[in-house]
């Protein structure tokens, strides 16, 4: 039983293991954004192990996904963990852009893939729209700026669950959504989503890679120019 647990001090890398449990059910759809909010707070407000092995307990087998569960195993074991997710995410951090707009006018353009993001990409659509899917995707920087601009027309930025997302965008008589939007795994790209929507919108959704456990794009994609 959980209430039977030692009450073990929690360390910075069980907190972080536990966020990312989280992050992975939200990519899921087995937690909305404000209850994913709720329970990431608490985990990094938590000072016990059994403070954080509640936020998890309804979620399915968070010991296999490297979550809270790892906090009974050995200290080592748990150490090891986060610097892994460093080094995951360090290998796709750097390279050439792929390209640094995409224009959707009376139609629409994709990124997708293994295409590399720059540090600047503008989105542009006109009584169109476009696709950006990072979920495979490398990155030029560790933190890049995406700006999308919708008029009569929409952006949809797809999103690993494990990266940091910052929104500012404005909608004006359209959406700009911001649900997405909270902090990331450690080591894990920085990408701020910028711009307006007038009569349009923009979204952008935080959900898993096809074939991969961990969300970190592990298929070899086409990226569309």
């Amino acid at each position: 039983m959980i209430d039977e647990l030692p009450e073990i001090r929690a360390s910075d890398a069980e907190r972080e293991q536990t966020a990312e449990v989280l992050r992975d059910a939200l990519a899921e759809g087995r937690l909305d954004m404000g209850e994913f909010q709720e329970r990431l707070d608490a985990a990094y407000r938590a000072r016990t192990n059994v403070q954080l092995v509640k936020l998890v307990r309804d979620l399915p087998s968070p010991e296999a996904q490297g979550g809270v569960g790892a906090s009974l195993a050995p200290s080592g074991a748990q150490d090891a963990a986060v610097p892994a997710v460093r080094r995951r995410w360090a290998e796709r951090i750097g390279g050439a852009p792929t390209s640094r707009w995409g224009l959707g006018f009376l139609g629409g353009f994709s990124r997708k893939g293994s295409w590399t993001v720059p540090r600047v990409f503008t989105a542009l659509g006109v009584m169109g729209g476009g696709q950006l899917d990072l979920r495979e995707a490398r990155f030029e920087d560790r933190e890049v700026v995406i700006r999308c601009f919708a008029f009569w027309g929409g952006v949809q930025v797809l999103v690993p669950g494990d990266i940091e997302v910052e929104v500012r965008g404005v909608g004006i008589m359209g959406g700009f959504d911001s649900y997405a939007s909270s902090p990331g795994a450690p080591g894990a790209p920085r990408v701020v989503i910028t711009g307006f929507a007038i009569w349009g919108g923009v979204g952008v959704e935080r959900k898993r890679a096809r074939n991969d456990e961990l969300g970190e794009g592990g298929r070899k994609g086409k990226s569309l120019e």
